[in-house]
């Protein structure tokens, strides 16, 4: 559909209009939903757009989250399905252990009524009283909807003073990230939550928005708190998340890449308490793993032909890219056009 659009708003039959696009992505973690075939993948390689762009392959390899080399190997292993007796035995130090410090761990669960039920079980058991706060909407239902299916935001957010919430929007300058953990302290007097966050922070949780925009006008937009009820999430809902410390079960897995998400949110394996694992945990799409050999082979292409080409060569190719990027005459009007045909589409 991008691909269309760009395509028609700028009068080009290139791959997205002659645009210069970059994708970033990890085909092990839990597959798209293909709402016309559940048993068929909704992959983004699938797509026609994708075979159309001539794509140069950069695979990183860096690794931010996770700095245990034994930890590290048992995500690998899943990854690369070389499943051995030492991944067993290692995940099997973890089978409820206790967790040292003081952090209460997020648990991961497979299935929201297990996740919904011990949070409200959670809730039930502290004596305060419940604050709500209801998510307030503006434009047009259909691209309400889609801004509320993008965030994790619950439409009425009931928590009270000693819950354990999780952020759940990246804002740096605000002291939170997607995924930051805290109990309620209290709240101010607008009401707002004072969470304490585990690693020191006093933050007041106040409304945020998503919003969809164009030429600085609101076309649509939702508000909330920016938290949720953090006992426990569905392990779909954690993807992107850094957790210190989770307890994980894994007992009913039933999708690829579920175990791979679920136990690589958590930054060392310390910080893991396993509560069940089952072997769907362990299962990863035998055509993704295919695929990534041949995203490994062309990104290695890559890299030997950077390597080849002199120093003043790539400064060349820089300058001539820089240059290609710089607006048009005719520029405003194609991204005003792009804006017009996205809002036509979801509304």
């Amino acid at each position: 559909m991008v691909n269309q659009i760009c395509k028609a708003a700028r009068q080009d039959d290139r791959p997205f209009g002659g645009l210069q696009v970059v994708l970033c992505g990890d085909f092990f973690q839990l597959p798209p939903i293909n709402e016309k075939d559940l048993e068929k993948s909704g992959f983004a390689y699938k797509s026609e757009a994708w075979k159309e762009l001539d794509l140069t392959v950069c695979y990183l390899n860096e690794q931010h989250r996770q700095l245990d080399d034994s930890f590290l190997k048992i995500l690998n292993d899943i990854r690369s399905q070389e499943v051995t007796e030492y991944t067993f035995e290692k995940l099997a130090t973890r089978l409820n252990k206790e967790l040292s410090g003081n952090i209460i761990p997020t648990k991961l669960y497979t299935h929201n009524a297990d996740v919904d039920g011990i949070n409200n079980s959670e809730l039930e058991k502290i004596n305060k009283p419940v604050h709500q706060y209801h998510m307030t909407t503006e434009g047009t239902k259909e691209l309400v909807e889609v801004l509320k299916k993008g965030c994790l935001a619950p439409e009425e957010l009931m928590i009270k003073e000693g819950a354990l919430v999780m952020f759940i929007k990246n804002n740096p300058a605000k002291g939170y990230i997607n995924g930051t953990l805290g109990k309620v302290k209290g709240f101010d007097t607008d009401g707002n939550p004072i969470v304490h966050t585990y690693d020191g922070k006093e933050i007041i949780a106040v409304p945020t928005s998503w919003k969809f925009e164009e030429n600085e006008k609101v076309l649509a937009e939702i508000s909330q708190i920016p938290l949720r009820l953090a006992w426990a999430i569905t392990v779909h809902k954690s993807q992107g998340m850094s957790l210190e410390a989770a307890e994980i079960d894994l007992s009913k897995s039933f999708a690829y890449g579920m175990g791979y998400v679920a136990l690589s949110r958590v930054k060392s394996l310390e910080g893991i308490r396993l509560l069940g694992i089952n072997p769907n945990a362990f299962m990863v799409d035998s055509e993704v793993a295919k695929f990534d050999e041949e995203l490994l082979k062309a990104s290695y292409e890559t890299t030997c032909s950077l390597h080849q080409l002199e120093e003043s060569k790539i400064r060349k190719i820089q300058e001539e890219y820089i240059k290609s990027i710089r607006p048009k005459d005719d520029e405003a009007t194609h991204e005003s056009g792009i804006k017009e045909l996205f809002t036509k589409f979801f509304s």
